[in-house]
């Protein structure tokens, strides 16, 4: 699996590229997959974050999703935001094409 958590994050999500498109999903409570970070399963510290990461493997041996990691998540305004800027970019979408990807559908008028 990918190497992209912070090791001292106590506050973690796991995201994975779904195979059949390679859209950008997180894993919910309920061990599901959504295009959105507001419906991500939150674990703090790191066993809790661990236990969350194995709930992904049998999406992968399902060849539903491709390489789930851990990534540091806050809480900002009551919503989930990634505390990166590279996973800010994997939910926002292409950033040489603002009217590409999911921020072209929150610029839409």
């Amino acid at each position: 699996m990918a190497q992209h958590s912070n090791k001292t994050a106590q506050v973690q999500a796991v995201t994975a590229n779904r195979v059949i498109d390679g859209i950008v999903v997180y894993l919910t409570e309920k061990a599901e997959w959504s295009e959105r970070l507001q419906d991500a399963a939150v674990a703090e510290g790191k066993e809790a974050g661990e236990t969350l990461l194995a709930k992904a493997q049998p999406a992968v041996e399902t060849q539903h999703i491709v390489d789930p990691y851990l990534f540091e998540v806050a809480q900002e305004d009551g919503k989930i935001v990634p505390a990166s800027v590279r996973e800010r970019i994997r939910m926002a979408g292409p950033t040489v094409r603002l009217d590409l990807g999911k921020q072209a559908e929150g610029n839409a008028a």
